[in-house]
């Protein structure tokens, strides 16, 4: 194994929270898969306000369940390098909620974008709760074909399981897929539970947790995708 990755995982870790947990083991899955070493560092993210030095040194960024973080502004600041340095990133749950968020105040131009998580009266809510919570329910999920998720995963209808209880709000969704950050999977209501930045070597959303679903000998094609793009 002459190859090793450097995974910074953005996130409060509780090892009580099963996500977290998942999250360790379907990045040691894909590692395996692809015949390579993975060193997974996890950073809290207030400490991230002003030192991204282990960000900047990592090969691939993760962006974890578990908001609302201890500190929102951490966590974008790891997302915008991620982002703006074509890290290959990948958010789930919670840190898809938070690559919105960045992504509407620093490439949209929405400086007050807020997440109702942390500020439910803000007036530029682009994360709003969900009309009823997806918290531990598996729902279908429509990929858009010709994108990056949907090649990698060889289909356009999935099965995915969900953890979460907030989402991009629908009345955002135009604003952001016609901003860049393109809508590419979506249930049922067609509101948005996949997105990416076309043209980034990897930068994807998912409001569902795919690594609860990653196993040993089938480990997730999104999280072999990042490990392959970060390669």
């Amino acid at each position: 194994m002459d190859r090793s990755l450097r995974v910074a995982v953005i996130g409060d870790r509780d090892l009580a929270f099963p996500p977290h947990v998942a999250t360790d083991d379907a990045l040691r899955h894909a590692a395996a898969h692809l015949g390579i070493g993975v060193d997974v560092r996890w950073l809290a993210t207030k400490p991230l306000e002003s030192d991204l030095a282990e960000v900047k040194a990592a090969d691939v960024l993760w962006c974890a369940p578990g908001s609302p973080y201890r500190s929102l502004r951490g966590a974008l600041a790891a997302l915008r390098h991620g982002r703006e340095h074509s890290v290959p990133t990948l958010g789930t749950c919670g840190g898809c909620q938070h690559m919105v968020i960045e992504y509407a105040r620093h490439v949209l131009g929405y400086e007050d974008a807020q997440h109702a998580e942390y500020d439910p009266y803000a007036s530029t809510l682009f994360v709003s709760e969900l009309a009823c919570s997806l918290a531990g329910k598996t729902m279908p999920v429509t990929l858009v074909p010709g994108t990056r998720v949907a090649a990698l995963y060889g289909r356009t209808e999935v099965e995915e399981e969900y953890y979460c209880n907030f989402g991009l709000d629908p009345s955002r969704q135009e604003t952001l897929h016609d901003g860049g950050f393109s809508v590419t999977g979506v249930d049922g209501d067609g509101e948005a539970r996949v997105l990416e930045i076309p043209g980034h070597p990897y930068y994807v959303a998912t409001l569902f947790v795919p690594q609860t679903r990653s196993r040993p000998e089938a480990p997730h094609p999104l999280v072999v995708g990042l490990l392959r793009a970060a390669l």
